[in-house]
């Protein structure tokens, strides 16, 4: 093992259990403030811990595509392969909201803050409720300003592996007409599923173009979303140094 990464990941979990302690507090407090205004002030945790990554273990990153961003709230389908771009994401891209499950919002501390965020908790073991859910409140977020952030793979992959992709998100796009974007990176190579170990490296995360979901069957858009996205990650390779 190498020493030094395994001391500078034990200090960045140690800050990080003690940032999201103070900010899950934080968080509760700003209940009765607009959606914008939580966002604002709880998302400071994320980029806290973003920077910890950078700063403690070295875990820097760089992003290719934004011009290819709309203009207006759309939907972002993205490859799962760490928590990092969970976190990354809401520095990258503008306000947003995730497709989750609604037994991530019971984790004590983590889940209290995340709740306060807005998020579209779903009940996997109910797929018509799901999509039903996604839809009504996906317009909602949108009409509030937000992008609808989904990992249609439904959960983390290790890097070279490639999960199921579910049609929610396409589905979500082609009922609201609301553009999708492909975005594809390699933060798993650096910060595994699950690790605790956590490597030096540049992680790179591409944006592809924004695709238009009129005319289009929620799973051809799926199709093509996968394809993109597989095809990018293959070429992107390890983010280690």
């Amino acid at each position: 093992m190498n020493v030094a990464v395994f001391v500078r990941s034990l200090v960045f979990a140690i800050a990080q259990i003690a940032l999201t302690v103070v900010f899950s507090c934080i968080a509760l407090l700003t209940f009765p403030l607009p959606a914008r205004t939580r966002y604002r002030i709880i998302t400071a945790w994320s980029h806290s811990i973003v920077w910890l990554a950078a700063h403690v273990c070295g875990l820097k990153y760089r992003v290719i595509g934004r011009e290819h961003l709309p203009a207006t709230p759309a939907v972002i389908l993205s490859k799962h392969q760490s928590a990092w771009e969970t976190l990354a994401f809401q520095q990258i891209f503008p306000p947003q909201v995730w497709v989750l499950k609604r037994e991530l919002l019971r984790i004590p501390f983590f889940g209290w803050g995340l709740a306060m965020l807005s998020p579209i908790a779903i009940d996997r073991g109910n797929a018509r409720r799901a999509l039903e859910q996604l839809v009504t409140q996906g317009r909602q977020r949108f009409a509030q300003g937000f992008w609808v952030v989904i990992y249609p793979e439904g959960t983390r992959v290790a890097p070279g592996q490639r999960g199921e992709y579910r049609v929610g998100g396409a589905w979500l796009a082609t009922r609201t007409g609301t553009p999708v974007v492909p975005v594809a990176h390699n933060a798993g190579t650096v910060w595994g599923k699950k690790a605790f170990l956590k490597y030096p490296g540049t992680i790179t995360v591409s944006i592809g173009p924004a695709i238009d979901p009129n005319g289009r069957k929620a799973d051809q858009l799926m199709q093509e979303v996968e394809r993109w996205i597989e095809t990018e990650v293959a070429r992107l390779g390890t983010a280690r140094t």
